[in-house]
Parts: C-alpha cells; structure tokens; sequence
C-alpha cells in the first residue's frame, strides 16, 4: 500500500482496515478526503480484501466533522457547487464500493463524520461515541449527503429531529433507532468489528458484491424493478466459480474453499 499523510490502510487477512489520523479530531479536510478515495481504490483492486473496516486514530473521535477552516473560501465562490460534488463523487464512490463496509465509530461521529460513516454498509460504536449533524448550530445544514442518507436509514421524522436540533445521539440511542448495527465497550470496537467482519470474509466475494448491489440499487427503484434487478444478478452468481464449489461442498459435506471467481 502507498503512503499516506492523513491515514493508514493495514491488511489483516482478507480485511483491510483504514485509520483516519488527523490529529487531534480527524477532521475531513479536502486532502484527507481524496486520500480516502486513493485508500478505497487500493483495497478495491486487491483481491485478497473482501470486507474493509474505516476508524479513526485515538478514542476521541471517528472524525469530528468537516475542516471548518476551509469554510470561508466557499463562501462567495463561484466554484462551490462543483467543489461540492467533487466531495459526493467521493463519498458516493465509498457508498457504492463493491465489497461489505463497517465503520467503527470510536467517539465523537459528527457532521461530515456522520455524514462518512453513513455512507458505510454497516456500524459499530464505541459506547463513549456521540453521533449527530450539528450544522444547524452553525447556520447551514447537512452538506455531505445527511439530509439524503439519514432519513433512508432511520426514518424521515426521526432523522428530521436530529438535523433540526442538532443535538447528537448516543451509542445506545443509536442502537435504539438503527443508526448503527452494534455497541461495544471503549476500547474494544475494532475487534467488535473484526468479529462481525469474520462472518463476511468467509463467503464468496462474488454473493457479497451482488447483495450489496442489488439491494442499494433496489431501494432506488419500485419493488418490480428490483426483482428484475435481483434475477439479473442471481443468473450472474450461477455463472462464477464459487457456486460450483459451494454446492459441491454442500453434497461432500465440507466446508467451501471459495477463490472469490
């Protein structure tokens, strides 16, 4: 893996695990966005990675937002709008990353930090972790898709009240509402988060990548649409390697060796 000023990718068997490290919150400056980008690609291209973790450094913060410093060249520029979508490009392009994600919310999860993790497959928190959208204390709102993501994932009301107080949630509420799929003490999200990951890597690549599409593009379109969507895909899954090899495990009464083919 290349090296990197705002983060580090580690690769512990088939999962990759991506640590944001910009002191002392892990903000989201443009540079630590495209680094991300650059981090994604890797592990994308690297066929031993089925299933990739993103964390951040310490026990302080997942990421606390974006890069306020950069705040006041937007505005009156010209050019905000396409820098704006510069930014979605990237966090569509990690939505759509073809193979499972978890984020593991290691303490405060705000703004663009929120806004990151949602765009992930799944999340585990650290019970110390706060999670919100406080834009609104600021005199804007949610920039980074939260408007878009969050209410698909926990509801319109309940996603509504959130951006409207900007008053964060905690890991237990977060359960509570779905924002995340577990809790784990301080300390000990990560390998909350390995555990969860090890039920992933064991499978075919092939099944991951195709359960992810076919339910994020599903969601998109009418339910017969997406049954159209899901038969396309599942006539796919017959033609790989791995299905051969899983049903005949199944008749030999062995455990698969799937080559992710």
């Amino acid at each position: 893996m290349e090296n990197f000023n705002y983060l580090s990718v580690e690769k512990e068997g088939n999962l990759g695990i991506i640590t944001i490290a910009n002191p002392p919150l892990n903000v989201l400056s443009k540079a630590v966005f495209h680094e991300l980008e650059d981090a994604f690609k890797a592990l994308e291209n690297d066929e031993q990675t089925i299933a990739v973790l993103l964390t951040g450094e310490g026990n302080k913060a997942f990421v606390a937002g974006a890069d306020i410093k950069e705040f006041p060249e937007m505005m009156g520029n010209v050019n905000m709008k396409s820098n704006v979508m510069e930014i979605h490009h990237i966090l569509n392009y990690i939505d759509a990353f073809a193979k499972p994600t978890i984020a593991v919310l290691n303490g405060m999860t705000f703004g663009g930090g929120c806004e990151l993790a949602l765009t992930c497959d799944l999340r585990v928190a650290e019970e110390h972790s706060m999670i919100g959208l406080p834009e609104i204390t600021l005199g804007l709102f949610p920039g980074g898709g939260g408007t878009q993501r969050l209410p698909r994932l926990v509801g319109e009301a309940r996603a509504k009240e959130i951006m409207f107080t900007g008053e964060p949630v905690t890991a237990a509420e977060a359960y509570r509402i779905g924002l995340v799929n577990a809790t784990a003490k301080t300390g000990e999200g990560l390998a909350a988060a390995k555990t969860l990951a090890s039920k992933m890597t064991r499978y075919s690549l092939q099944s991951l990548t195709r359960i992810k599409k076919a339910v994020d593009e599903g969601l998109n379109v009418s339910l017969q649409e997406g049954i159209a969507k899901e038969a396309d895909l599942f006539e796919e899954i017959f033609q790989t390697n791995d299905i051969k090899e899983g049903v005949q495990a199944f008749i030999e009464k062995r455990k698969p060796a799937f080559t992710h083919k």
